[in-house]
């Protein structure tokens, strides 16, 4: 085997190693903030149901301002509403998808 060969066959095994390690580096970067985003959006979630749980405790007491804590609406399951409300959204995306065509 002559040297320029022999060259060639580490040169592109160096590439490969070092391509290996900057995909590497890449994906755990890329899951990393995409775990980061999903944690800030579960707190923004929480933080907006909350938000909602004051404000409708609040126009409610001004209603009726009986004995009312903020508590009372956690048996309002939101996330099953929002998914009820995403599927709703989808059906009549495809019933006019449907009516367009």
């Amino acid at each position: 085997m002559n040297n320029s060969a022999l060259n060639a066959f580490f040169l592109g095994r160096a590439f490969a190693e070092v391509l290996g390690e900057k995909i590497e580096e890449s994906l755990t970067n890329t899951l990393s903030e995409l775990s980061k985003l999903g944690a800030e959006q579960e707190e923004n979630l929480n933080d907006f149901i909350q938000e909602i749980k004051i404000r409708a405790k609040n126009n409610l007491t001004q209603d009726d301002p009986s004995n009312i804590t903020v508590n009372d609406f956690s048996s309002i399951d939101l996330q099953e509403t929002i998914d009820d409300l995403r599927a709703e959204i989808a059906r009549l995306k495809a019933e006019l998808k449907n009516y367009h065509s």
